[in-house]
């Protein structure tokens, strides 16, 4: 009888084992891996100029987020550590995270509760939030001079929500893409082009003649992403993040990539 339960709960304990073979794999470390290998796969924007844009010429991706992620992971693991990039878009980030095919995600992510239910996120790296571009000779000063007014956002973006609480009595158009909405601005369509104030000072950048006003009228932040148990990695990307703050990438690198555009307040970001 003995042996009969042996044989019997013998299957058991394979599957078991495999499971929690399978779990361990799926749920590792990341730090530890990372450091082993003494290279950082991190998830970033390829699209967004100023953070993250492909140059056409060299093939290679350049950006605020880039100069960082290359920073952070030598500040991690040491001079020889190399940054390895996978591009993403705002609609694949947390699923290449949960995946695994990246270690971190680097990509003008707005720290929301939303997100955070799926994603451990570190301290801000930018104070992102929404703002407003607008020509050059324009008579708009701040959120407030759009009641009555016609602006132009992107659908799905925070930017919108944003408008209809801070300028309840403007109308919003809402366009596909910021190519598009951008377009309409220059049609005279609408009087400001509302969204992050790090995308708008890409923009901004692209088109001499316009400019950023008014400050940032709401606070949404940017945060590193990794998945949800990752603590070590979390920590020790924010023990980073305040160790090149301390010692002046951090502000360099603002400054290489901000400094300059119509209208951008660096005294917000500079730490």
């Amino acid at each position: 009888m003995k042996k009969l339960r042996k044989f019997l709960f013998l299957p058991l304990l394979i599957l078991l084992a495999f499971t929690l073979t399978a779990c361990g794999k799926s749920s590792g470390n990341v730090y530890q891996k990372v450091k082993q290998s003494k290279q950082i796969i991190w998830g970033v924007r390829a699209d967004t100029r100023l953070f993250g844009l492909t140059n056409v010429k060299t093939g290679q991706i350049e950006g605020f987020e880039i100069d960082l992620a290359h920073a952070l992971t030598k500040q991690m693991l040491g001079k020889d550590a190399k940054a390895e990039f996978v591009t993403t878009t705002a609609n694949t980030r947390i699923l290449l995270l949960k995946n695994g095919n990246v270690d971190a995600m680097l990509a003008t992510m707005t720290i929301t509760p939303e997100r955070a239910k799926q994603v451990t996120f570190s301290k801000p790296y930018f104070p992102a939030g929404s703002s407003l571009l607008v020509p050059d000779k324009s008579k708009i000063k701040n959120v407030k001079d759009l009641n009555g007014k016609v602006v132009l956002a992107v659908k799905g973006t925070t930017a919108v929500d944003d408008v209809h609480k801070y300028a309840p009595k403007a109308k919003v158009l809402q366009y596909d893409d910021y190519g598009q909405a951008m377009s309409a601005l220059k049609a005279n369509q609408g009087v400001a082009l509302t969204t992050d104030n790090g995308l708008l000072a890409g923009i901004a950048q692209e088109n001499p003649g316009y400019k950023l006003v008014g400050g940032v009228y709401s606070n949404a932040p940017y945060g590193i992403a990794v998945n949800k148990g990752q603590t070590d990695m979390i920590d020790h990307i924010n023990q980073a993040l305040n160790e090149l703050q301390q010692n002046g990438t951090y502000d360099r690198l603002i400054k290489k990539w901000f400094a300059g555009i119509p209208g951008f307040s660096l005294k917000g970001v500079l730490k």
